[in-house]
């Protein structure tokens, strides 16, 4: 086969360290903003960014010539460095270690965009802690609470 052909859909979620609600809402749309242009900037389509004051969620085409893993170190690093810039109470701002990196259909790409475009309205009755939880559960991912959190 002469040609390298994907469409590798993913859901990444990942939370500030110790979920610490900083990313209020004057930050929180040049945050997205950045992430987007990370993400493309590295050859990925981002179609969606959004998430809350203690976590984020990305709707993003992989490109065939990247890792998730690469993809996160790059947006990860890169938007901590530029959040520290951004006010004083974020000087000392940081993400979690990891991250949770789930697979979706095209199909179902519309409902994930819904998804994380309602966030605000989603976190009113569920934390970070039990939407993640549930998304393990509903992906057969298994884990030890004491290692998920940082």
């Amino acid at each position: 086969m002469p040609q390298s052909l994907s469409f590798l859909l993913v859901h990444i979620v990942f939370s500030t360290k110790d979920r610490v609600p900083c990313l209020g809402p004057s930050v929180r749309p040049d945050l997205q903003a950045y992430l987007a242009t990370v993400i493309r900037n590295a050859g990925c389509e981002c179609y969606r960014v959004g998430g809350v004051s203690d976590h984020v969620h990305l709707a993003v085409r992989l490109s065939r010539t990247i890792t998730v893993a690469q993809l996160l170190e790059q947006s990860k690093t890169s938007s901590s460095t530029w959040l520290k810039t951004q006010a004083s109470e974020l000087s000392q701002f940081a993400w979690q270690n990891g991250y949770g990196a789930f697979s979706v259909g095209p199909t179902d790409l519309e409902a994930l965009r819904h998804y994380i475009d309602n966030q605000e309205e989603h976190h009113r009755t569920r934390t970070f802690q039990e939407e993640y939880r549930a998304f393990l559960k509903r992906y057969g991912v298994e884990f030890d609470e004491r290692y998920v959190w940082d």
